[in-house]
This record gives C-alpha cells, sequence and structure tokens, in this order.
C-alpha cells in the first residue's frame, strides 16, 4: 500500500518554488548565484502597515477571528473593489484567506466534481494546472503565443469550452507573461462567455497596480456586469504592498460561493493571521501614495531587463505590459551545444545549463505550459539584473 494518496500523485511540485529553493541552496554551499526566479518584490513592507501589525499585537488582537475574515477588513475590501474597480460587494460576498493561493484552492474544492473541465489560458501560473487537478477536475489548456502578446483570443477561448466546462481561469497582468488585457480585449472574451452560463470566471488580479505606461487596468466583471453573478475577483496584499510574508488574499464573489468557500476553510486552514488582517486593513485604507512610484521601478527594470535580453544571442523577449516578469523564447538556443558540452535540448536543458555554468536561476517554460521560453523575475534592484543579464549575455555567446 503506498503511501502517497492518488490526489497527489497527479500534480508536482511547484516549479518556480523549486528553481527558487536551488539556488538558495547553491549559495549556502559558497556559488555565486543570482535568483530570478521567485515571484517575490524586493521593496520592503510600508512602516505604516508594521506599525498597523505591531498595534494589534500590544491591543491583544491575537486570537481566533471569523473563518474568513474579520469585519473591518471586509469592510476595507469591499471599500477597495468600489472604489478602484467600480464593483460593489457586501461584506458577506467577501472572502479572506490564508494568501491568494488559497482562494482559488477553496474555490475550486468548494465547487468542482470529477469530470468537471477548467479552462486555463497558457502560459499559466504554475499553480492554476495542480490546484485543479489536487481538487479533482481537468485542466484543460488554452493556447496563446508570442504572436498574440500571450493573450487568449475568442476563437481559441471559443474552441475549448464544452459543456464540462465550469470554470476559466483569467490572469491579468499574468504571471508568468506579464501580458496584460485591455478593456477591448475582456469585452471580447466576455462576449463568449455570455454565450455559456455554465461557465464560471476566476480572475487574478493580484498584480492590478504593477501595470506600464498609460496602460488602464479593467477587470472583466467591471467590463462586463453582466458576468458579476458568476465572477470571483481575487486580489491580495502581497504584490502592490509588498506582504507576500503577511499571506492575505482575498475575493469578491456571489454569496453562495463565498459561503462555500468559508466552509473549506472552516475544515482546513481556519482564519488567517489576526495579525495579518489587520495589517491589511492599514495597507488597503491607509496611503496608497507609494503604489505608482513602485510601478514606475518596475517598469524601469522591465526596459532594462527586456533591452539587454534582447541583445543576447538566440533569445527575443516581448515587452510585457505588467507585473514583474518577462517570458523570452530561447527557441534560438534548441538544439544547439551549451558550454559543457551538453546538447540544448529544451527549454528546461537551457535553464539548467544557465545555472550551471552562469549561476543564474530561471524558471523553464514548461512548468508554466508552454515552451521553448523561460521566466524571469526582475523584482531586485537594477545592478543585480544588469550583472544576471550580462552572464545571459555571455552564456549565449558561448552557446555554439
Amino acid at each position: 500500500m503506498s503511501l502517497q494518496s492518488a490526489a497527489l500523485s497527479r500534480v508536482k511540485p511547484s516549479a518556480t518554488l523549486a528553481a527558487d529553493q536551488k539556488a538558495r541552496e547553491l549559495k549556502a554551499q559558497g556559488r555565486d548565484v543570482i535568483g530570478l526566479a521567485a515571484g517575490e518584490p524586493d521593496f520592503d513592507t510600508p512602516d505604516n502597515i508594521k506599525e498597523a501589525a505591531i498595534k494589534a499585537i500590544r491591543d491583544g488582537k491575537t486570537k481566533y477571528t471569523n473563518v474568513d475574515g474579520i469585519p473591518e477588513l471586509k469592510e476595507a475590501i469591499c471599500a477597495k473593489f468600489s472604489r478602484e474597480n467600480g464593483l460593489t460587494y457586501k461584506p458577506s460576498q467577501i472572502n479572506v484567506s490564508p494568501g491568494g493561493k488559497p482562494v482559488i484552492w477553496n474555490a475550486m474544492i468548494a465547487t468542482l466534481n470529477p469530470g468537471d473541465e477548467v479552462i486555463v489560458p497558457t502560459p499559466y501560473w504554475v499553480s492554476y494546472w495542480d490546484i485543479v487537478l489536487l481538487a479533482g477536475g481537468t485542466p484543460v489548456a488554452a493556447p496563446t503565443s508570442a504572436e498574440t502578446g500571450f493573450k487568449l483570443r475568442p476563437d481559441d477561448l471559443e474552441r475549448v469550452i464544452t459543456p464540462k466546462t465550469k470554470w476559466i481561469l483569467l490572469n491579468s497582468p499574468s504571471n508568468p507573461s506579464g501580458a496584460a488585457y485591455t478593456r477591448a480585449e475582456l469585452k471580447a472574451l466576455a462576449d463568449v462567455l455570455m454565450r455559456h452560463p455554465q461557465v464560471w470566471i476566476l480572475t487574478d488580479d493580484m498584480y492590478e497596480h504593477l501595470v506600464f505606461g498609460d496602460f488602464e487596468f479593467t477587470t472583466i466583471a467591471q467590463v462586463e456586469p453582466a458576468l458579476y453573478d458568476r465572477t470571483l475577483t481575487m486580489n491580495g496584499v502581497s504584490k502592490a504592498y509588498a506582504m507576500t510574508g503577511w499571506r492575505i488574499g482575498y475575493a469578491g464573489g456571489p454569496e453562495e460561493l463565498i459561503k462555500a468557500m468559508a466552509k473549506v476553510m472552516s475544515q482546513t486552514t481556519s482564519n488567517p493571521s489576526s495579525i495579518s488582517q489587520w495589517a491589511a486593513v492599514e495597507a488597503l485604507n491607509g496611503p496608497q501614495d507609494f503604489i505608482k512610484p513602485n510601478a514606475k521601478l518596475f517598469e524601469q527594470r522591465r526596459d532594462l531587463v527586456v533591452s539587454m535580453l534582447n541583445q543576447a544571442n538566440g533569445i527575443k523577449c516581448p515587452t510585457p505590459e505588467g507585473a514583474f516578469y518577462v517570458y523570452p523564447s530561447c527557441e534560438g538556443l534548441i538544439g544547439k551545444t551549451a558550454p559543457s558540452g551538453r546538447t540544448i535540448g529544451s527549454d528546461q536543458d537551457f535553464a539548467t545549463e544557465l545555472l550551471e555554468a552562469e549561476g543564474v536561476a530561471v524558471v523553464h517554460g514548461a512548468a508554466f505550459g508552454l515552451s521553448p521560453f523561460f521566466r524571469i523575475s526582475y523584482a531586485t534592484s537594477n545592478a543585480v539584473l544588469e550583472d544576471a543579464c550580462g552572464r545571459i549575455q555571455r552564456f549565449c555567446a558561448n552557446v555554439r
């Protein structure tokens, strides 16, 4: 009898966490390694948010809370959705979970039955696919390409919808590509979904505030209000507020779904950290003036990385609209010989050889469902990025 369950055997460990862990291990061994695998802002959590957490501790707000969030945080989230997205929710329509990933898990485990299909546009954040599998559903890839800007076209969406389709997972700006949908592009997808009333929409807006230039962020229930009753609009404090370790994700959606997600939490995680919840109240209600300057810094880093990567032999790097990732193609190096003498047969080989030869950790594209690409997180300093991209240029120049 195997110890491992059939459910667990369907999934793989997170490739992004594995790549980041490998970089940490090599650093601990004394290797000169630059880790560009983890999706984590290098900024510190703002002081007012830290102080709110300290005050919560001093005020004794250290007990269990309502399973899916304190009333004060739910009110702050409702205000945020109204202020920034033009969406009206009541506190009874809000879920607060210990991170964004549990929001998705809670929604999937609460709604999926064997045979239910979930559409996942490629490239996708590594956890989407495996969460669906773990929850007993069937993930269905919806293709995109560099030529479409890594965005799902309406015709391609129409082709993958079947009577078994229960959900579609949308992510804009995207992890891993940084692609972001315009209002018109979202409306075109919404028009397709309007013809298929059995399909629910989970939109992951975690990178909402990290858009560049004059790009205007919109979310699908805002663009097409007729989809409001079957849309779960997800967000969190991790990226915009540099609060990755605080573990607070949230979502707004229909009361029936929110109640079902709370039921899951009542038998799994219980409530998110009380201290983190009070910090999140301050994040959402407090000063927001640091968000745009931070986004501008990320935009400058994007421009640096895109420019340097496009000067590397065999690499083509599109310019993303948001987030803090680029998703370059390494197709020009496939089939060639790395400095080690081994053949680069895949994007995974490329990532392995790059780490070995130059000490730069990236995540291979197959982990995100679309090859031959790789993901770089540019959530680090310009000096580190210049060093890393220079090493990538050198590696590519030495491929024969």
